[in-house]
């Protein structure tokens, strides 16, 4: 199906990131060859599966204004990846996929594209390991007829033979071609999910695997979207000129959807991966590294918002204050990007430099992210940035440089908030960590947070020794022998550097990596997510 420039008819399924298959109750088990296998040494404790809040069934979120003539469509979903049956990785994304995307009872593919476009309506899908969204955007004067299409994609679905095996190979495409070949980015961060979650529902890309999605057929995907888009995995998030009529239209509308349907997955304990370290092994000229640990913080714990205001002090994404993108970008000119995620991070398509909403997850994971990097300089930018984390734990920040982080998020906070979409967004997702008023509640924090309070929860929460490593690179044997031997990594620069930064580099050279050299795997990245 061609896109077309005036209807946004997508789904992002194929470029998020998911987690091991599973099912109803899964135990944990050992990753297959392609991905990291557990080590022995893991600490048994880990981090516990402490279950979200659950909304009523087709609980309806709200946020009415008459100030906009667009009328907005959230409805979440409770299913994602971790819902795929093992061996069947990628199900509930090219399940979403094909219902959105592959037309309906009434209208094929394209002529359901071309009832959308006179509108210049949206309708978008994308899941998660845990979530998935289906919004909507439309002109009211259209209302009636889009609310049509848009539900009828849920409840009548056409699920057609031709569209699913395009839509299928498409996915396939995506891992073959996109994850391994072109987009090292999203390489190293599905790589970090498949080391720190190996074993759980979270490891394996949300698109899927290359076996999962071969086995896939067209009866599988209908037996999936009865099992998981039920009712009673449902939240409706309406916005805009919306009033009581529209809201009971949307519910006895999708009220024909079954009830109930699959149990919940049960997730286990995630083992700690500290130390551990993944070599993705492919032709590239630059070296990409993504770092993290698996964490019981998650939105609602009270050093979260003080944690937050830290990572965000290293690197906030594609922003231009942050300490690692000063310190190895702009002063040291490594490379393009240097940022730190207190909780899972994807990119908002809207918007670039924002997280997208409905990334609820049970088991977060805090994550630092360097590249490209050229690759003689891989084993030092990664030192840098393990560097500035410790540095934070050692002593609280400069109260001037405290005061400008805290203005920036004073100010971009409100950025994060300003569709209706993103709005609907942050509110659902409040329904799942019960924290009401996230984004004013995160603002009322900053007002009250000090340096010694931001340094106190980052000594809690965010302790270097966790760290676990992926790295895409061509050269994999020799990083792989640089991290092992744990040699200074010395650097040289093409132009002259002040002697306060060559001063600094000293200790950066010999800054210690909480690598395990007996924990070190190198997988070629043609093999991974293979199965």
């Amino acid at each position: 199906m061609k896109s077309n420039p005036s209807v946004s008819l997508v789904v992002a399924a194929a470029l998020s990131l998911a987690g091991c298959a599973s099912t109803p109750k899964p135990t944990p088990e050992a990753a297959p060859p392609a991905t990291p296998p557990a080590t022995t040494a893991a600490k048994p404790e880990g981090v516990q599966a402490v279950p979200l809040k659950q909304p009523k069934p087709m609980e309806l979120v709200v946020q009415a204004r008459q100030d906009t003539p667009l009328v907005s469509l959230r409805l979440v979903f409770h299913t994602g990846s971790i819902d795929d049956p093992k061996g069947k990785e990628g199900l509930t994304a090219l399940t979403a996929k094909l219902m959105a995307e592959g037309g309906t009872r009434k209208l094929t593919s394209a002529q359901l594209l071309e009832a959308l476009y006179p509108m210049a309506a949206e309708l978008t899908v994308f899941t998660d390991k845990e979530l998935t969204t289906l919004s909507g955007r439309v002109h009211r004067d259209f209302l009636p007829r889009f609310l049509e299409l848009f539900t009828d994609t849920l409840l009548e679905p056409r699920f057609d033979p031709a569209e699913f095996e395009r839509l299928r190979a498409n996915a396939l495409n995506a891992v073959r071609n996109g994850l391994r070949s072109e987009d090292d980015e999203t390489l190293g961060k599905v790589g970090l999910d498949a080391l720190l979650y190996a074993g759980h529902p979270y490891a394996h890309f949300t698109g899927g695997t290359v076996q999962g999605l071969q086995s896939l057929t067209l009866d599988d995907v209908k037996a999936h979207a009865r099992r998981v888009f039920t009712q009673d995995r449902l939240v409706i998030g309406l916005a805009g000129p919306v009033d009581a009529g529209l809201q009971q239209a949307v519910t006895t509308r999708l009220g024909a959807l079954p009830a109930t349907g699959a149990p919940r997955v049960e997730l286990p304990p995630v083992p700690s991966s500290a130390g551990r370290t993944l070599i993705l092994q492919k032709p590239a000229l630059s070296t990409a590294v993504s770092m993290g640990f698996v964490t019981p913080l998650r939105r609602g714990d009270p050093d979260f918002f003080p944690v937050a205001f830290a990572l965000s002090n290293l690197g906030e994404h594609r922003q231009f204050v942050g300490v690692l993108f000063n310190e190895l970008r702009e002063q040291r000119g490594l490379n393009y990007g240097d940022y730190a995620y207190v909780e899972h991070f994807i990119e908002d398509r809207g918007n670039g430099t924002f997280n997208r909403t409905n990334l609820v997850r049970t088991q977060q994971d805090v994550s630092l992210w360097l590249r490209p990097v050229v690759p003689a300089n891989g084993v030092f930018a990664t030192r840098g940035a393990v560097y500035f984390l410790e540095r934070m734990a050692k002593e609280p920040l400069p109260q001037e440089r405290f005061d400008l982080v805290r203005g920036f998020l004073q100010g971009y906070t409100r950025l994060w908030e300003q569709s209706d979409q993103r709005r609907l967004g942050y509110a659902i997702d409040s329904l799942f960590y019960g924290t009401p008023d996230f984004l004013e509640a995160y603002r009322k924090a900053l007002a009250t947070m000090t340096p010694e309070s931001v340094n106190a929860a980052v000594r809690r929460q965010l302790q270097p020794e966790k760290l676990a490593f992926v790295f895409v690179t061509e050269d994999a044997q020799g990083l792989a022998q640089a991290l092992k031997s744990g040699a200074p990594s010395p650097i040289t620069y093409a132009s002259p550097k002040s002697p306060e930064l060559l001063k600094l580099d000293e200790a950066l050279i010999q800054q210690k990596l909480p690598v395990r050299p007996d924990a070190i795997q190198v997988v070629p990245a043609s093999d991974f997510m293979e199965r």
